[in-house]
């Protein structure tokens, strides 16, 4: 068995936040090696490569990677534009990787299928916490099996988006609908043909679905027969616009003000607070049930749905690992409360790091969005400062791993306590007041 401290540490998933980890360690002389399933780097974010983000490239660039890509005579974006994803994966991504001792440590083609301790299934602990894991990863077909001393798990959750009912359960007849459903942003312009005169309807409250809302508005003005939904379990509309002005990232804010013009110019039909129950097929249409305003309703003639809300983690491959997740927001139990969306609606959580991302299993880690398990509220600046510490301590800088340097916006909107009180007063990460896990001033 090779000496567990000379082995490498493990990375799975080529995003931007699995890339900030190998940078980290690359700056560190510290050995890795990156696995990401799909065929390119920052595979995921090119399926919504047509998405312009709220954030500027400020938020977006990771320093350790930026430092590794300046060596390179690479010249930075414009710090305050926005980049799309497919800006983000061609400008900043890419380059990063063809760095050479980022590339002949990356595999791509490489989807992780189990990760366990060497020889040792969950139940057994003696000898756990000195036994290197074992990955078992299918590279182009063929499964092989890694041994690695640390693992940074920067997965994401884009691939398992969370199902239209209300209670978050998966259906048969939600799946034998799977070709009138889009889960996420659909690219408008490239499947116009597919939306154009069509009754479609949006679900969700979060920036996805006003994305998505906002495109088809465009195409409304193109063919007027287009007919617009919008479902949200928002108990008023006014709650899903977010800082409006008071939002430090402009294009946020931006969209929150599109959005209300849109509603108050009647360009669609509200329905809120609307719970869906269930979905049907009806010849070539989709019926919609479900409770509005406390009355059962039903809604019959629907071509298609575009679904945004949210996504979860998927662990199917974590079985074998010990891993303590808080039981209703599936994020590690320390960061629950900060980031849970039933008492917690701002942009940014309290700054947290290696310690409060520890998990029983020795050297194991989640990270990025999957970090935050069902929340959705995660920026990537907040990752990369995640993974910088959780470097720092594999690799011996103890007090560096503790200290957290982070600066994000303001989002503008603020809750705290079980009420959810808005509030337009902005959000600083200096001011939190721990008691009710609040940041608003």
């Amino acid at each position: 068995m090779k000496n567990q401290h000379t082995l490498p540490v493990a990375i799975i998933g080529g995003g931007p936040i699995g890339l900030a980890a190998a940078a980290h360690l690359t700056l560190k002389e510290e050995p890795f090696i990156l696995f990401e399933a799909g065929s390119s780097i920052g595979s995921n974010i090119l399926e919504w490569g047509h998405v312009r983000m709220f954030s500027t490239w400020k938020y977006n660039l990771d320093k350790a990677s930026r430092r590794l890509l300046e060596k390179t005579g690479w010249v930075a974006p414009n710090e305050s534009s926005l980049p799309t994803g497919k800006d983000l994966v061609e400008k900043y991504l890419l380059p990063l990787s063809t760095i050479t001792e980022l590339k002949k440590n990356i595999l791509l083609h490489a989807k992780v299928e189990g990760i366990a301790k060497k020889g040792l299934n969950k139940l057994k602990t003696v000898k756990r916490e000195n036994s290197p894991f074992e990955i078992y990863v299918d590279v182009k077909g063929e499964q092989k099996v890694f041994e690695a001393k640390a693992v940074i798990d920067a997965t994401g959750t884009w691939q398992s988006p969370n199902p239209s009912l209300s209670n978050g359960i998966w259906t048969k007849k939600e799946q034998e609908l799977i070709e009138q459903i889009h889960y996420g942003i659909p690219d408008i312009v490239q499947e116009e043909d597919r939306y154009k005169n069509k009754t479609i309807m949006v679900v969700g409250s979060g920036h996805s679905a006003i994305n998505s809302i906002l495109y088809l508005a465009q195409l409304k003005k193109q063919f007027p027969q287009t007919k617009l939904y919008w479902v949200l379990r928002k108990q008023k509309v006014d709650e899903a616009y977010g800082g409006l002005e008071t939002d430090e990232l402009e294009a946020r804010g931006e969209l929150g003000k599109k959005m209300k013009k849109l509603v108050e110019t009647n360009q669609l039909t509200v329905l809120t607070p609307f719970s869906i129950r269930e979905l049907k097929k009806e010849g070539e249409k989709i019926s919609v049930s479900g409770e509005w305003n406390s009355k059962e309703v039903v809604l019959h003639d629907i071509d298609e749905l575009i679904v945004n809300t949210g996504f979860r983690p998927d662990r199917t491959f974590l079985d074998e690992i010990r891993i303590e997740l808080d039981p209703a927001v599936e994020s590690v139990k320390s960061l629950a409360p900060l980031i849970d969306p039933n008492i917690h609606s701002c942009g940014t959580v309290r700054p947290h790091g290696e310690q409060e991302l520890r998990h029983p299993e020795k050297n194991f880690y989640i990270v990025g969005m999957k970090s935050y398990g069902r929340a959705p509220t995660f920026l990537l600046a907040t990752g990369y400062e995640q993974v910088r510490s959780i470097v720092d301590y594999l690799t011996g800088d103890l007090e560096s791993a503790k200290k957290i340097f982070l600066d994000l916006p303001k989002t503008g909107v603020c809750s705290s306590g079980i009420e959810s009180t808005l509030k337009s007063t902005g959000c600083e990460i200096d001011v939190i007041n721990q008691k009710n896990n609040s940041c608003c001033k």
